[in-house]
This record gives C-alpha cells, structure tokens and sequence, in this order.
C-alpha cells in the first residue's frame, strides 16, 4: 500500500484529494477509466490525467499500475525465488531475469549474514507446484555459476493488494 505523507498533501488542492478518494480502490473497470473518474468528478479526462501525471512527476503517486490476482488468473503457484549472486554481477543478472516471461518482478535486497545470504529475489508465477520448480530451475540455468545456492518461497494465502491511501 503507497500511502501520502501529511507533508505532500500541502501539494494537493481540492480537485486532486477527490481524484485520489475516487481512484484510491483503483480505477474503474471500464472501456475508458479516465473518463469515467472524469464524469464522477466533473472534470475532463484530460484533466484526470494531467493531474495524475504531475503527482507522478512530483513524487505523490509513485506509480500507475495494474495489480492482478494471480489466483483468479490460475496462477497459483506462486514463489518468491531467492538467490545468492555476486554484488558486483548483479545488476546485469538482475536485468536478465527480470525479462523472463513468467517473472513478475525482481529486485536486489540485503543480505543478512549469516542466516540469509541471498541479495536477489525473483517472483515467479506458475498453475502449479511442479510448473513453479521449473521456472526455478530455468532461473538457475540461466545464472550459472553465478548461482552460489538459492531458496523457493511458495506463497500460502493472498494478501490484500491495495493502492494508495490518503492519510491526514
């Protein structure tokens, strides 16, 4: 969940915290969204856009984006794929594996010695356990001996997938 500090709400005047209240629980399922959170507001789509863009732009909202349910798509085998990779390789290996087709994000993280030595994670959805594992060996083929040892996280339950909330 992005919530908006008290301090980037001076930002906002009227119009924008009733765009933000009325897209908040995402946008509408429509043919055209924009317009239709236009109409509720009585301002142009245009308008809806631009000011949506200049929160982007000034760091309000930090991003615009489509949040599936993985589940109601058949996707659940979901695994966060953990992996033990050089520091100083891994941002290109990063950029590699965050192209696979069957990873939704992938990230570099902190290691913390010596419990947890991995530094990049790889979300990896799949229709089933097996199908997960083989997207995890592919992962691994693809690092190569830059896999120094890796871990497979299944996801047990769906956690509520929220956007931005305006707070006072």
């Amino acid at each position: 969940m992005q919530a908006i500090k008290p301090k980037d709400t001076a930002m906002l005047d009227e119009t924008d915290r009733r765009l933000i209240l009325t897209t908040q629980e995402g946008l509408p399922l429509a043919p055209k969204p924009y317009a239709a959170v236009a109409q509720e507001l009585g301002i142009s789509a245009e308008e809806v856009m631009q000011r949506l863009q200049r929160m982007l732009n000034t760091g309000i909202i930090r991003r615009i984006a489509a949040v599936p349910n993985h589940y109601q798509l058949g996707y659940t085998a979901n695994a966060m794929s953990v992996w033990n990779v050089p520091d100083e390789s891994i941002e290109k290996l990063g950029k590699r594996i965050g192209a696979l087709e069957f990873v939704s994000h992938c990230y570099r993280r902190p290691r913390h010695l010596p419990a947890w030595p991995y530094n990049l994670f790889a979300m990896v959805h799949a229709t089933s356990r097996d199908e997960a594992l083989e997207k995890v060996a592919e992962i691994a083929r693809l690092l190569g001996e830059n896999n120094r040892g890796h871990d497979i996280l299944f996801s047990r339950r769906i956690l509520k997938k929220t956007g931005m909330r305006l707070i006072s």
